[in-house]
């Protein structure tokens, strides 16, 4: 690739590592574009947050690509991960420690199954609290970490596949097929509920946005190596 391409525009798929945030890979990203060819600026965006928590396909845009951010953004999204029942977390995932366990004897796997099928289609979804969502100009997690209480409004999102591809309690793991803006973390929550118990989200990996696949990204290191004279 040469400095003209990435100003001109450049998809990157990277498979984020876990416990980077998003706009980490982007500024790391940038800053190695910028080390490479000197430069004093070049514009790279991301399509499509992922938690921290979580691995997986990032989209990034260089250049003039930047524009296409909201088309990508736009296209629906896989996901696998394990939603581990019988106890909740104030963020829905393992960010906070569990305040609330439950008895998940009685809980079958015919009935883990069968519960899926509420969460197909269009469904109301209320984002979680610990998120970068905004109200009144703050992030809910603001709120959420200054102990104040906040009403977040329900959304409509479609989910189009939830496919429980392992049980091993309390352990249960999925794939999820959905448009943009579906929460994985309160989808597991309100699986829980579902269930007449509790959950929460305890691992998660983004595979597919649109017709991009995670199968096709680089690591971090990847992506960095490129840049590396090769040694004489």
């Amino acid at each position: 690739m040469t400095e003209e391409d990435y100003k001109n525009g450049h998809v990157i798929l990277i498979d984020k590592p876990l416990e980077w945030t998003s706009f980490q890979v982007v500024n790391k990203v940038r800053w190695l574009i910028k080390k490479e060819f000197n430069l004093k600026k070049i514009k790279v965006g991301h399509a499509g947050t992922l938690d921290p928590l979580a691995t997986g396909l990032l989209i990034l845009c260089t250049g003039k690509f930047t524009k296409k951010i909201e088309t990508y953004q736009a296209q629906h999204k896989e996901y696998t991960g394990v939603i581990t029942l019988g106890a909740t977390t104030p963020s829905y995932d393992l960010e906070t420690e569990i305040d609330e366990t439950f008895d998940i004897s009685a809980i079958s796997e015919e009935k883990i199954h069968a519960t899926t099928q509420q969460f197909v289609g269009d469904i109301q979804q209320q984002p979680p609290v610990f998120s970068a969502l905004k109200k009144e100009g703050k992030r809910l997690y603001e709120f959420a970490r200054a102990g104040e209480k906040v009403d977040i409004p329900t959304r409509s999102v479609h989910i189009s596949t939830f496919e429980i591809t392992n049980i091993d309690l309390p352990n249960v793991s999925f794939r999820v097929a959905c448009s943009k803006g579906t929460y994985i973390r309160s989808l597991a929550h309100d699986f829980g509920k579902a269930l007449q118990n509790g959950a929460h989200l305890s691992a998660l990996r983004r595979t597919k946005i649109g017709d991009f696949s995670v199968e096709k990204a680089v690591s971090i290191e990847e992506f960095e190596s490129q840049f590396k004279s090769p040694t004489s």
